[in-house]
């Protein structure tokens, strides 16, 4: 079924399900200067199984809704201080990891190296933009800092866990995609 606006209820309920797996492995968190959680996994798990436009949703309407106070960020955080706190340009870097990432797949292809390196260069996008977030609120609040004290703290511990959700994504994908229009 259809609305006005071209959206099929089935599309609804994928970017239901997907925002709900986003404030799930959201809640599987490590906390640290920017808490350690599976929400990667699941951005690049939508923008895979969702296509570009329904993952972009799916991220979008995920901070709003935390935005709006609903629990769905790391350690069940809501609200415009988490968002606008030192992690929240991770979490904004997801609008553009979308796009990017998936522009990326539809242009160049969906074998499984080309679809690794989108990923790769989507997560680099929301690395850069969550590191100089992260450099502006955190210089704000506790006196400058650099890009390489920066890049140890926010991007260096992260990069191999990254690399991993990655890998569970293109897995998961491999088995459900079949199974998602």
């Amino acid at each position: 079924m259809k609305n006005k606006k071209g959206i099929h209820s089935l599309d609804l309920a994928y970017i239901g399900l997907f925002i709900a797996l986003m404030a799930i492995c959201s809640w599987i968190s490590v906390p640290m200067v920017v808490p350690f959680t599976m929400q990667t996994f699941a951005v690049f798990a939508a923008v895979l199984m969702l296509g570009t436009k329904r993952a972009f949703i799916t991220v979008l309407t995920y901070i709003l809704l935390g935005l709006l106070g609903v629990p769905v960020y790391s350690n069940f955080g809501a609200g415009a201080g988490v968002l606008f706190g030192n992690a929240g340009g991770y979490i904004i870097g997801f609008l553009f990891l979308v796009p990017v990432t998936g522009l990326l797949i539809d242009k160049f292809g969906k074998k499984l190296w080309l679809k690794t390196v989108a990923m790769l260069f989507g997560l680099l996008v929301c690395y850069g933009f969550g590191t100089l977030w992260f450099i502006y609120i955190y210089g704000r609040a506790n006196g400058e800092i650099g890009l390489v004290a920066a890049l140890t703290m926010c991007v260096l511990p992260y990069m191999v866990p990254d690399l991993v959700k990655i890998g569970l994504a293109l897995a998961l994908e491999r088995r459900l995609a079949r199974f998602i229009r």
